[in-house]
């Protein structure tokens, strides 16, 4: 009866044990941090509707050497149960990533949906670690470059930050607002660049991605037909499944720019299936709208699967699609802003109100948990060590396990395991 009791406890004995291997890693990693607050309110939902994107830094009490895909499977899961990663899309896509991670490590957090890696992670593929560093593959924005410089104050250069928009591509500019218990100032000059220039996108690393990403893409309809007016264009980029299988679906429907030609007619609206359009010449932020130059061509951003319709003055305009244009707007260059190590999204984010146009990638991580919660981690060792030792116990007064016949009150194996009766005979075999 007893080795049949001992057996029932050798398989429940061994799920207890995996049960603790289980969550004891989830319950240390969640002991070692305290959330940011600030991440469920109107406040940060505000900056989101603004255009900033929420990203990921890391996790305290997880490793991006040891497991990277629990790192990003966690902090994916801490943003996305706190609020949008960004108005284009819910689910996060970009994540800092230290140096010295193997491209097989790099694959892993990409399969946990972040396929923006930033920034200087030592690979040997890169996007925009210069002017000319285009990407060409997916795996080129697992080495996103940094580039401009920093926002911090007696660190910015003002001078090489304009000569890098001056030389085009995407610069990446990095932001840290607090280090340990100092609060780190902002260069007003190079805010007053950025938000001033007629020549840049002030956009984020999710955007910039998923623009180039649209660009793989290239499928559209348009047909023009008269009107009481004039002529009427009706133009639909389309979002097809071939566009979106190449991306795993892991890429925001954000505006790109299409210049189209109507032979220098007057335009005098586009509407969409809302009404009027607004005219975006010389805005800085994404957004859908139209304007015309004075040659005469046209700048249409909308996301794809828009229709839209451009009301010409003439008719009979004869019309062409000329592509799209290197960044939204038609702007020669693009400025993203990392905000590395975001634990109070609210302090780090206020002192910019006066500059709505500045826009961030928060790379968020939760607090490291002060000392007076560090107990926890202890505790949840120490139960895990008494649950394993009891459950020995246990087996081991049973007569099973490593501790079988060295415990107090335990039976031996023998006993057990040995059918003998008392008289030195089988308690199996025939009587004579």
């Amino acid at each position: 009866m007893r080795y049949r009791r001992g057996a029932r406890v050798v398989p429940m004995f061994l799920l207890h044990c995996l049960l603790l291997v289980t969550i004891q890693p989830v319950v240390l990693a969640e002991s070692a941090w305290e959330e940011d607050g600030w991440l469920n309110t109107s406040i940060a939902l505000d900056r989101v509707e603004m255009g900033d994107e929420i990203g990921c830094y890391g996790m305290p009490g997880l490793s991006w050497y040891n497991d990277p895909g629990a790192v990003a499977q966690t902090c994916r899961d801490y943003i996305e149960n706190r609020l949008p990663a960004s108005k284009w899309g819910d689910s996060p896509i970009s994540t800092f990533t230290p140096t010295g991670l193997t491209m097989a490590q790099h694959t892993t957090i990409k399969n946990q949906g972040f396929t923006v890696h930033g920034d200087n992670t030592g690979l040997s593929v890169t996007a925009w670690h210069d002017a000319d560093d285009q990407p060409d593959d997916l795996w080129d924005w697992f080495n996103l470059g940094r580039r401009g410089g920093s926002l911090e104050l007696g660190i910015a250069d003002l001078s090489s930050l304009q000569q890098a928009v001056a030389d085009g591509g995407l610069v990446n500019m990095y932001w840290v607002g607090r280090i340990n218990d100092a609060t780190v100032r902002h260069d007003n000059e190079v805010v007053e660049f950025l938000t001033s220039s007629e020549t840049t996108w002030l956009t984020t690393w999710g955007e910039v991605w998923s623009a180039w990403s649209a660009k793989r893409c290239f499928e559209f309809e348009h047909t023009m037909a008269n009107s009481e007016n004039g002529s009427v264009l009706t133009f639909r980029p389309l979002l097809t499944p071939q566009c979106t299988s190449v991306q795993d679906g892991r890429t925001w429907n954000v505006p790109v720019t299409w210049v189209v030609d109507v032979e220098g007619q007057d335009v005098h609206r586009v509407t969409d299936g809302q009404g009027d359009m607004v005219n975006i010449q010389g805005e800085q932020n994404t957004m859908e709208g139209w304007w015309q130059d004075d040659s005469g061509s046209v700048f249409l951003s909308v996301v794809n699967n828009q229709t839209v319709q451009i009301h010409l003055n003439n008719t009979t305009v004869q019309h062409d699609i000329l592509g799209q244009t290197a960044w939204w707007n038609n702007h020669s260059a693009a400025v993203t802003v990392a905000g590395h190590d975001t634990t109070d999204m609210f302090r780090w984010s206020k002192r910019f109100n006066d500059d709505p146009e500045l826009r961030f990638t928060w790379l968020v991580t939760p607090k490291p948990a002060d000392e007076g919660g560090a107990w926890m981690t202890y505790a949840v060792v120490g139960v895990a060590l008494v649950s394993v030792l009891a459950m020995l116990g246990i087996l081991a007064r049973e007569g099973v396990g490593p501790l079988a016949g060295r415990w107090p009150g335990a039976e031996s194996t023998r006993a057990i395991s040995s059918p003998i009766g008392d008289d030195g005979r089988s308690l199996d075999g025939e009587d004579e």
